[in-house]
């Protein structure tokens, strides 16, 4: 049985077969049991390659770090993680340059990063922060929700998303106001030049 370690875009915890292209984590969330039992834990929320230089980890172990699985890397981003500094050395400091041209005020450290996205995705623990704005303001690798339901904003479509990948929705109205997941400081690096990995599946959509 699949273990409640898929996140969707809203960072929710779900257990499905699919894997995903990516790994990452938000602290230690499970008890002594082994039971999920918290949300997250710190603000250091992290997206990972599946592999790196061989190295095996003990999955679900208690007061561990607790893998967690992401579609791709939109969907992590969008859940409020960020690109690792150590496995995803190169995309982590494209993360930081983009975060650079949006703010200003120099090279970002890991601290202001973390800090900044935990204020942008989070009401309170567990409770997830959106914002509305229109669909043309809105830069490819973002996602959004509509009904209830996470789409994808690429390539002027909107995808939706699902744990195994994307579904054309058709092109959208850009005046259209949706609810924006993705959080706000990383609409900004996406809007100033960082592209994500995107699941193959949003590739094969009609033009």
């Amino acid at each position: 049985m699949p273990r409640q370690n898929r996140v969707t875009p809203f960072g929710e915890l779900i257990a499905v077969p699919d894997r995903g292209l990516f790994w990452g984590n938000r602290g230690a969330l499970l008890d002594s049991a082994g039971r999920l039992a918290r949300y997250s834990r710190g603000r250091a929320w992290a997206i990972c390659v599946l592999e790196f230089k061989g190295r095996r980890r003990e999955q679900w172990a208690p007061g561990r770090l607790t893998e967690l699985y992401f579609l791709d890397e939109a969907t992590g981003l969008a859940a409020g993680h960020r690109p690792c500094g150590e496995c995803r050395y190169r995309d982590y400091q494209a993360f930081k340059r983009s975060w650079a041209a949006a703010f200003g005020g120099g090279w970002p450290g890991v601290a202001e990063i973390d800090a900044r996205l935990h204020e942008d995705r989070l009401v309170r623990p567990g409770v997830r922060r959106s914002y509305t704005a229109p669909l043309a303001e809105l830069p490819d690798g973002v996602m959004v929700s509509t009904g209830g339901a996470a789409f994808l904003v690429h390539e002027g479509r909107l995808l939706a998303w699902a744990p195994g990948g994307y579904r054309d929705s058709g092109r959208a109205e850009a005046a259209t106001p949706v609810a924006v997941i993705t959080p706000r400081a990383t609409v900004a690096v996406l809007a100033a030049g960082y592209r994500p990995v995107i699941h193959p599946s949003a590739a094969v959509m009609p033009t």
